[in-house]
């Protein structure tokens, strides 16, 4: 398997619009992070989880070609909002696209995007199928795990597949969800900043999260400015420990 970082950013990305801090204001390509996103290679499947604003952008730096379906963790903008550049794939893959996500997540898509789901003979618009999960499911003969967590009151998705377990937007996960998780060799969880917040984990919970689970390897994402600069931010994290960064390759 290999996971390509797309984006590792928060809803404002970095740097973030008017920011003059030195994050912001940072030279290192490290410190440049678009909406978080990942796209996953795995027996011949092309899988991206979350299509975000930047997502048009993603595509074309990382040249991907191939798309067979997508995993949807919840519908706030800035991880749906590229829905309308899936058409691309739509008119040189010639098929639908299936998305999967749960109720609340499909159903909000639905509501945002109706132009895409209205029948009308207009042909530039996306083509989707819609796929409501909740529980194990395969797909292209891979098992993919749902593991629900908590994103304030929302309840969203994170995602195992094999050995690889994707989390963002979460500030809560149950002890039933984090059996899910146990035996991952690589773990992805959002990590915001250094303080707290009322919807994203912080470092400090991040990594209580991370030492409890004994995962061999974690990188945090959907990072915003306030976590610092990834170079000095790095050198306090545990050596099992590593902040992602905007097109990161990693096998598994």
């Amino acid at each position: 398997m290999e996971v390509t970082f797309l984006g590792t950013g928060t809803s404002q990305g970095i740097p973030v619009i008017g920011c003059d801090c030195k994050i912001c204001e940072s030279k290192n390509s490290k410190d440049k992070r678009l909406r978080s996103s990942i796209y996953i290679k795995y027996n011949n499947t092309n899988i991206i989880i979350d299509t975000g604003p930047d997502f048009r952008q993603q595509a074309l730096k990382e040249k991907i070609k191939n798309l067979d379906f997508i995993l949807y963790t919840h519908a706030h903008k800035d991880h749906t909002g590229g829905i309308d550049d899936i058409r691309s794939f739509n008119f040189f893959l010639k098929k639908k696209i299936p998305i999967y996500g749960n109720k609340k997540t499909m159903n909000q898509i639905i509501n945002d995007y109706s132009y895409i789901f209205k029948k009308n003979n207009y042909t530039a618009l996306p083509k989707l199928s819609i796929n409501y999960i909740n529980n194990d499911f395969k797909k292209n003969g891979i098992l993919i795990k749902p593991i629900k967590v908590k994103h304030n009151k929302l309840d969203i998705l994170g995602y195992r597949i094999n050995n690889f377990t994707y989390i963002t937007d979460a500030n809560f996960i149950s002890n039933n969800e984090k059996k899910k998780i146990v035996g991952s060799e690589v773990l992805v969880i959002n990590c915001l900043q250094k303080d707290k917040h009322v919807s994203h984990f912080n470092l400090d919970e991040a990594l209580a999260i991370i030492k409890e689970l004994k995962v061999k390897k974690t990188y945090l994402t959907h990072i915003s400015h306030n976590l610092g600069l990834h170079r000095e931010t790095s050198k306090i994290l545990p050596k099992s420990v590593k902040m992602a960064y905007d097109c990161l390759k990693i096998s598994i």
